[in-house]
């Protein structure tokens, strides 16, 4: 059995970089993938995120609301297995868990989950929730053994508050161990803790290094110390330095590989032998084929053209960790099981929502049911009918053999009774106009009472009538016979216009416009738009004079902008050539420095300085960083 514990620094783009989550995962060959910070919410659980073929997988996502922790960490399980739903194998978990308080719930009633509870009586459920509440911890049970799998909080110097999270969270997760090995369990901790044990596992580590309270907890812990877990990469490479699985990416020390080993995987618990209380035999020695680093999946390999000059020339796909990997023997099979409930296949946000046939059937008999209310029911009265028709009570006569439309009426949105719709009208039209809308019978209305997702559909479903695209007439408030005259003299005015145009000789086939028509005093008084007919002459001149006029005024601010582009890119060079000019050489390599802000919160936060240029490497190697410092200038140094 191959383990693989990787931290992807975001999963969406590494499955962006190797095309698929199919392809990422196989691309490890192995049985268990650990997967951290995969900064996704649970809402984000796409079925191309969490399902690949031929593997079962199992998230923790944050539930922390805080800011900037919101869509943070995250952590992930994938086992590939043969069978999901009734298998054998030691790799498909025989149970599995969210976080490791208990709280979060379990996909099954077990023992671990009261054993739990007993454990951790200790501490507040307040505690046990918050260290609970970043999608740090999956735990699966693969029968013979208990897989936890780790994203451990980081914490800066001076972040007091977040210093105490990482002990509470530490010391709880110890609680819950010495648990599980009381009861006999083995146990594998894989994953990025966050702590370099010791000062080989960190590049230049100062005098104090291992000093730091953290790294003399995880150091208590292991076999060497009295405690109870093997470092199986230091079990079976103890004297290897320069071994590291992770590196600052914003100082380029992947190219001198300045970095530091977080990524662990520890073991605990006797091996799987019967004879296991005999001297020499323990699970590192037993079962633990080898341990290594998957460096070929570092983003600058030896030999690389890139370089670092002050930032990446060229973008490096690929996370700022390296994944480790261990090899297990002699893993016998387990009882025939399935997959746990928690599993991600059984999420809703990755499948959705299955629905069953009594569900179905329930909702066609609804359906039928709100059809033949709406047919024996009364049309609605007076009160809700817009569009000027009077005749309500004889609508229902005038409509066709269908009972579908009805002369000159509509719904209004207001209407109390949803479920009956009315589709397009004409608001001027005559009474005596042929219908031209549509009752329609909306099968997902069920409440009696609308709501805004139903006047929205309403309004989208509205069908436009012919005469809807004409212009209408603007003496609306002469009232109906008024609009009558109007509608007639305008006929009149169009057949003259016609005839005269015949008359006319044509000079140009463009249309004018009404616009056109204003200008030359020919547009009616009353603000009726007249029918288009052929330009005159004169009118193939003004058009032409204006037409040209316009070009140059378009030419004009084309010149403009032009010159303007022009003066800011001659301003945006001087100043560049003044910051180059300002920009200070560096002490170890003489070469020009770049630029940074001071990020961290404090009394230099925004302030900038100037550093060498180059990669972060060993203080040995000329080649690297020099370290040189030098703020900006005089008033961005601190007081």
């Amino acid at each position: 059995m191959k383990i693989v514990t990787y931290n992807v620094n975001g999963l969406r783009q590494r499955v962006s970089q190797f095309g698929s989550l199919l392809k990422l995962l196989n691309s490890f060959d192995a049985d268990i993938i650990c997967i951290q910070e995969t900064k996704l919410r649970r809402q984000e659980l796409t079925a191309d995120l969490a399902i690949a073929d031929g593997y079962e997988s199992f998230f923790s996502c944050t539930r922390s609301s805080d800011k900037g922790r919101t869509g943070y960490s995250g952590v992930a399980t994938f086992c590939r297995v043969k069978s999901a739903f009734s298998s054998v194998e030691a790799a498909l978990p025989i149970a599995a868990e969210e976080g490791f308080t208990g709280l979060l719930g379990c996909s099954r009633k077990d023992e671990a989950a009261s054993a739990v509870a007993e454990g951790l009586v200790e501490f507040s459920r307040e505690e046990l929730l918050k260290v609970d509440s970043e999608g740090r911890c999956i735990i699966t049970d693969h029968g013979h053994f208990v897989l936890f799998n780790l994203y451990g909080p980081r914490a800066g110097d001076g972040d007091s508050e977040r210093i105490q999270f990482k002990l509470n969270f530490f010391k709880i997760l110890e609680k819950r161990w010495e648990s599980l090995l009381c009861r006999g369990r083995r146990i594998f901790v894989v994953g990025d803790l966050n702590i370099a044990p010791s000062a080989i596992d960190r590049c230049e580590a100062g005098p104090d290094f291992e000093k730091n309270e953290f790294r003399t907890w995880f150091r208590s812990m292991l076999v060497e110390s009295g405690g109870h877990f093997f470092d199986v990469f230091r079990a079976k490479n103890p004297n290897r330095r320069e071994a590291f699985t992770c590196w600052p990416s914003n100082t380029g020390a992947e190219q001198f590989n300045y970095g530091t080993r977080i990524d662990h995987i520890l073991c605990a618990g006797p091996c799987l032998h019967e004879e296991h209380d005999v001297e020499g035999h323990n699970l590192v020695t037993c079962h633990v084929k080898e341990c290594d680093i998957l460096t070929e999946y570092k983003r600058w390999k030896p030999g690389s053209a890139t370089r670092w000059k002050g930032g990446w020339n060229i973008k490096l796909e690929g996370s700022d960790h390296a994944p480790v990997y261990t090899c297990l023997r002699e893993i016998p099979d387990v009882l025939e099981h399935s997959t746990p409930s928690l599993a991600a296949r059984y999420l809703p946000m990755v499948h959705g929502l299955q629905q069953t046939l009594v569900s179905v059937l329930m909702r066609r008999q609804a359906t039928k049911q709100v059809k033949s209310d709406v047919v024996s029911s009364s049309f609605p009265d007076e009160s809700i009918i817009s569009g000027g028709c009077s005749h309500v009570k004889r609508s229902i006569a005038n409509c066709d053999a269908n009972g579908t439309d009805i002369s000159c009426c509509s719904l209004d949105q207001d209407s109390r009774n949803p479920i009956l719709k009315v589709v397009g009208h004409s608001e001027d039209l005559k009474e005596e106009a042929a219908c031209s809308t549509t009752i329609v019978f909306n099968e997902e209305y069920t409440s009696p009472l609308p709501n805004k997702r139903t006047r929205k559909r309403a309004r989208k479903s509205q069908q436009l009538s012919l005469r809807s695209f004409f212009p209408k007439s603007q003496n609306l408030d002469y009232g109906i016979e008024n609009s009558t005259n109007d509608i007639s003299t305008n006929q009149t005015g169009v057949l003259n216009s016609n005839n005269q145009s015949q008359e006319a000789p044509v000079m140009d086939d463009r249309r004018c416009t009404t616009m056109q028509n204003d200008t030359n005093g020919i547009s009616s008084s009353q603000g009726q738009e007249e029918p288009d007919r052929p330009c005159s002459p004169a009118q193939n001149n003004t058009n032409g004079n204006a037409s040209s006029q316009g070009q140059e005024e378009q030419d004009g601010s084309r010149y403009l902008e032009k010159q303007k582009k022009s003066d800011a890119l001659l301003e945006w060079q001087r100043i560049q050539q003044l910051m180059q000019n300002s920009i200070p050489l560096c002490k170890g390599h003489r070469e020009p420095c770049v630029s940074r802000v001071v990020k961290k919160p404090g009394p230099n936060f925004g302030h900038r300085f100037y550093v060498c240029a180059r990669a972060e490497g060993p203080s040995s190697n000329p080649e690297a960083n020099c370290g040189y410092f030098r703020w900006a200038s005089t008033k961005s140094r601190p007081k």
